[in-house]
């Protein structure tokens, strides 16, 4: 009997290689379902494709977060479900991947507040990932007696956020300039807000998971759902204003910048920050 060979590609050494390795910085031990336990806790990350740069380039696949989900899950093979990766990791996510694909350097373009003048500077990639990772993560934060738990959103949550964001921003354009009767356009905007208001309840009753009130311990959902449609106005802000504030962990530091003699005499302040943000429409190119 023959002797079956494995047809082996030659052309195999050639294939993309890992060439960054990251920590995540939730360090949160995800379900093997989401993401592949290493010995060393660490995830390897390859460079994009040539299909991988396409599909961020494709504006409905960026619209709907498919497209972001299948380049992670292809540059990051031990990550299988890409849609369950918290807020916290998902911009260290991003610098390693660019990294691997373009270099360790961006240029980013801004434009220097109180001018209209526009400069570029150049940012070292690896150093912003080593200050993501420096920083520790808070999970919790009190008002007075009550201590809240937060679970941080998903990227399918931060996703469906923002398309329902872009949904209603359309709908609002379009009252403008439609040629309906005033008590139609009111009618839409009331449905729209409504809608908008709906989801941003839902959004936060799943960024709290449970409540010390420093007796007892409230983690029913239906109770703290309750808890924050009763609750008054000047504690829910601050409930959302501390949310908020925790959801930008993991995010990428502003850049410090000092504005030079000419800027100043055009209206710039003597130092300013320019923020950094991954979107990937422009980050990727």
């Amino acid at each position: 009997m023959e002797k079956m060979t494995k047809n082996t590609n030659p052309l195999n050494k050639y294939f993309r290689q890992a060439t960054v390795y990251i920590k995540l910085p939730s360090g949160l031990q995800y379900p093997e379902s989401v993401i592949e336990k290493t010995q060393t806790n660490e995830l390897s990350v390859q460079p994009m494709t040539a299909m991988d740069e396409i599909k961020f380039k494709t504006p409905d696949a960026l619209m709907n977060g498919q497209g972001v989900v299948d380049v992670i899950q292809s540059c990051i093979p031990q990550i299988k479900d890409a849609w369950q990766i918290v807020s916290y990791d998902i911009d260290a996510i991003f610098l390693a991947i660019r990294i691997a694909t373009y270099g360790e350097t961006m240029d980013i373009t801004y434009t220097v507040p109180g001018t209209q003048e526009q400069r570029q500077h150049s940012i070292n990639l690896p150093a912003f990932l080593e200050d993501i990772n420096s920083k520790n993560i808070e999970h919790s934060f009190k008002i007075n007696e009550l201590t809240f738990h937060v679970s941080p959103l998903t990227y399918r949550d931060m996703n469906l956020v923002s398309l329902e964001t872009f949904q209603q921003q359309k709908i609002y354009a379009s009252l403008r300039n439609a040629n309906i009767n005033d008590e139609d356009k009111v009618k839409t905007f009331d449905e729209s807000f409504k809608k908008m208001n709906d989801l941003t309840q839902e959004i936060l009753l799943k960024n709290i998971s449970k409540i010390d009130t420093g007796t007892e311990t409230v983690n029913n959902p239906a109770h703290i759902s309750e808890f924050l449609k009763n609750g008054d106005a000047k504690l829910v802000s601050q409930i959302q204003e501390n949310l908020a504030r925790l959801r930008l962990q993991g995010s990428a530091p502003s850049i410090k910048m000092k504005a030079t003699e000419e800027d100043i005499k055009k209206g710039a302040p003597a130092s300013y920050e320019v923020p950094v943000t991954f979107d990937t429409a422009n980050f990727f190119v």
